[in-house]
């Protein structure tokens, strides 16, 4: 008879088991490589990207200067308000005169003998004004008692009216002759000096023809002349450096806006704008250069390998916290290898993707390097 090793069913029963273990044992071990694996292949993958900075964005300014010639806040072009010959011109170039001191005089062979009429009309109604009234007052008596019939007196009354209003015409008329006459006198307006004379002695001078300058002394301006689209960045008090044209090395004087035109619709027009001067600043006549900083916005610019065409438009990936948001641009101009975006969320600082964007998604994880 033949004897194997495992006849007892003890030692059967403890092998089996055993043998069961192991086997769970081994399993466990070989599942574990299979579920890491699994597990690796559903995580998301980082798409390796690299990135550049958005710049722009900031607000700068280019000063620009403009030329002008110093000039006297009060100055003033005087004419005669009658024509006649310039008989006598009491002043000099250069000449500081006072308020109403007597300039020039123009001669006028009709404007005293008008006025000599004006007088002698007016005392010749008055004398018919005086005598008609007299005669309403005798005939009012003379209707009390009923002698004078009531039309009668109302025909006085009237002629007496008309002689009054025509005494108040002849007074007007009188006070025209004299200032016309008055007006044969140039007079200063205020004090200051004489800047040119633009009429000579026993020259004809017509109405409104104009005879000399004058300016006061005291405060300076300038006048500037800018583009239309300036305006708007300048404002009433602005203070502005003045710079003397003749000596560059003299410093800069300090000048306030005062006025500001409004702009026209003249193609190519350019705008005054008047600058004011202190009073012992600048003399007059001095050409200067007013220097404008005028304040503009730098476009945001990106990379050109940035932009991304699609069926939706451009657009451009910005990585923040490790994804890539894509926001739509708007591309306004090339400037050399960058392009100016305008776009809604982008700001300067910014990082945007400029390679490794072909395989990326909105809201994707990117490694960047």
């Amino acid at each position: 008879m033949i004897r194997y090793p495992f006849a007892s069913p003890a030692r059967a029963l403890l092998a089996t088991l055993a043998a069961l273990v192991y086997l769970f044992v081994s399993g466990c071990d070989a599942s574990r490589p299979a579920n890491a694996a699994v597990q690796a292949e559903t995580a998301p993958l980082a798409t390796t990207v690299r990135v550049a900075e958005v710049s722009g964005g900031q607000t700068t300014g280019v000063p620009l200067r403009f030329s002008g010639i110093v000039q006297a806040a009060q100055r003033a072009t005087l004419t005669f308000q009658v024509s006649g010959t310039l008989r006598s011109r009491g002043v000099t170039l250069g000449q500081q005169v006072a308020a109403g001191q007597v300039l020039g005089q123009v001669y006028n062979p009709g404007l005293a003998p008008a006025a000599d009429s004006a007088r002698a009309r007016l005392e010749e109604l008055n004398t018919q004004y005086r005598q008609a009234q007299r005669e309403w007052e005798r005939s009012r008596q003379l209707r009390e008692r009923g002698v004078v019939s009531e039309q009668a007196l109302e025909q006085l009354a009237a002629r007496r009216d008309g002689l009054k209003a025509s005494v108040a015409t002849a007074e007007a008329s009188l006070a025209e002759a004299h200032r016309l006459l008055a007006e044969s006198d140039l007079k200063a307006p205020f004090p200051g000096r004489i800047e040119a004379l633009l009429v000579e002695e026993d020259e004809f001078v017509a109405a409104g023809q104009p005879v000399l300058r004058m300016s006061a002394q005291g405060r300076r301006e300038v006048e500037i002349r800018v583009p239309a689209y300036l305006l708007d960045q300048l404002r009433l008090g602005e203070a502005l450096p003045v710079w003397p044209v003749h000596d560059r090395r003299l410093p800069a004087a300090r000048g306030q806006i005062v006025e500001i035109a409004q702009p026209g619709a003249v193609r190519g027009e350019l705008h005054p704008v008047l600058v004011s001067l202190p009073a012992d600043s600048l003399d007059s006549g001095t050409p200067v250069e007013v220097e404008l900083t005028p304040q503009q916005p730098e476009a945001l610019t990106v990379p050109l390998l940035s932009v991304v065409r699609g069926p939706g438009g451009a657009s451009v990936f910005r990585v923040r916290d490790g994804r890539a948001d894509r926001l739509p641009v708007s591309v306004q101009r090339v400037i050399g290898e960058r392009v100016a975006v305008a776009a809604d969320g982008l700001q300067a600082g910014d990082q945007v993707v400029y390679a490794g964007m072909t395989r990326l998604v909105d809201g994707d994880l990117v490694e960047v390097r």
